[in-house]
């Protein structure tokens, strides 16, 4: 894997910077005022945030996987001291504590690294954080009347897609199914999708492509041809050809419009993952795809902190889609 060596370093080093970080805690009264990063959250600070730090450890396990041979020990030793029994066990407690907390994106990004590490020596200790995170997706599905459809972190169909595929590898067929119901409730019926206006100043995420990707995980084969050739007619053709072009980037150390780097590399990921279904235009989906991972590459190891302590994980949905 070309890029093994460099993005495990780049992921262990942001996980053993501490500040910034931006913690999000809610206090709930004047005792609850400690947000030293590594005492609020022992296995989720550096990386600069919450869901950072858990998308960043699951590089480095995904990367593990992938390459070994390739990246040393260090993140091994990096994963040792965040996935302990007594760290994940303060990390499910407070999601419980605060059902709202990291919904959906961190809980997403935490159940892909449950689900990325079912099969290793942090397999036990992360079990109750990938239970937690379960219970909280079936309370909250049936509460939330109306998709998110913005291209940031409160994006529905990112998030359902990521625990879709994390749920269906820790064989909870109940969660699997109850994201499923609601990705066709919710979507199942959209034609026409309208992407003239994509993207947003600081998107991160294409709101046309992460719907279209999640529904290839929900539909048969057949089916989701045929939604796609509704939702987005012409796609690969004469029609929402911006979204295969490059944004507009910058890493100016503007975390927020950082953002548009991560955009270059979901929509490339998206793009690989949707092109089987649109054969006669595969192949056009694949070099918009290239074209956005080869202009932001060098920013994913190289670029200001802003962008480094996130985007290893965005470049591997990428390479492995």
């Amino acid at each position: 894997m070309k890029y093994a060596a460099a993005w495990a370093d780049i992921a262990c080093e942001v996980l053993e910077t501490p500040y910034p970080y931006g913690t999000a805690h809610a206090s709930k009264g004047p005792d609850d005022v400690d947000v030293t990063p590594d005492r609020l959250h022992p296995a989720f600070h550096g990386s600069y945030d919450w869901h950072s730090s858990a998308h960043m450890q699951w590089s480095l396990v995904r990367l593990l996987t992938l390459a070994p041979d390739q990246v040393g020990r260090r993140p091994i030793e990096v994963l040792d001291q965040r996935l302990t029994p007594e760290a994940i066990a303060t990390e499910a407690a407070y999601l419980r504590e605060r059902p709202s907390y990291e919904r959906p994106y961190g809980w997403a990004w935490a159940a892909m690294l449950v689900a990325a590490t079912r099969k290793t020596q942090w397999a036990d200790a992360l079990t109750p954080l990938g239970d937690v995170i379960a219970d909280l997706v079936l309370a909250w599905l049936p509460k939330q009347a109306y998709p998110v459809r913005h291209g940031v972190h409160l994006n529905s169909a990112f998030a359902l897609a990521l625990l879709h595929e994390a749920y269906g590898e820790l064989g909870r067929a109940d969660v699997v199914e109850a994201i499923r119901a609601r990705a066709l409730q919710w979507f199942g019926s959209d034609t026409a999708y309208d992407t003239r206006f994509e993207p947003s100043g600081t998107d991160f995420l294409s709101p046309a492509l992460s719907e279209a990707e999640l529904m290839r995980r929900v539909l048969l084969d057949a089916e989701f041809v045929s939604w796609l050739s509704a939702f987005l007619p012409g796609l690969g053709g004469d029609a929402h050809q911006h979204l295969l072009e490059v944004p507009v980037t910058d890493d100016s150390g503007d975390g927020q419009l950082a953002h548009l780097s991560g955009l270059a590399l979901s929509r490339a990921w998206q793009l690989r993952t949707i092109a089987p279904a649109l054969p006669d235009v595969a192949d056009v989906l694949r070099a918009g795809a290239d074209r956005q991972v080869d202009a932001v590459l060098p920013t994913v190891t190289d670029g200001d902190f802003m962008s480094t302590h996130w985007l290893v994980s965005f470049a591997l949905l990428a390479d492995q889609a």
